[in-house]
């Protein structure tokens, strides 16, 4: 991933075609040692193509990827209501706790 940020940090600088002399220069202005055969690796697979053309290839890939939760369609209002009895229900509670660890119910604060 090192390697790949210092390209894209090169292409959006103007370098159109980094090499792999650039992007050692970019890793080491930060202190970050480049590995010479993971550099090579990902040079070889991006020559030839066109940066833009594949960030937007892989956007359309990760946007047919399924993430996040929610999984449980509701077909009534009635488990909907249920739920939401229950977050304010948790909501509450967490206020609770947050009340009883604050600084004024044990009498001193952090920088008194």
């Amino acid at each position: 991933m090192k390697h790949l940020a210092a390209y894209l940090l090169l292409t959006l600088g103007g370098n159109s075609n980094p090499s792999s002399k650039d992007i050692k220069k970019v890793l080491s202005s930060v202190g970050i040692e480049a590995d010479n055969e993971r550099l090579e690796s990902l040079l070889s697979s991006l020559q030839g193509k066109d940066i833009n053309e594949l960030i937007a290839e892989g956007a359309s890939k990760l946007a047919s990827v399924p993430s996040g939760g929610g999984g449980v369609a509701v077909s009534s209002g009635a488990p909907a209501a249920s739920s939401g009895a229950a977050a304010a229900e948790a909501k509450a509670e967490e206020k609770a706790e947050e009340k009883e660890e604050s600084d004024e119910d044990m009498g001193f604060g952090l920088f008194d």
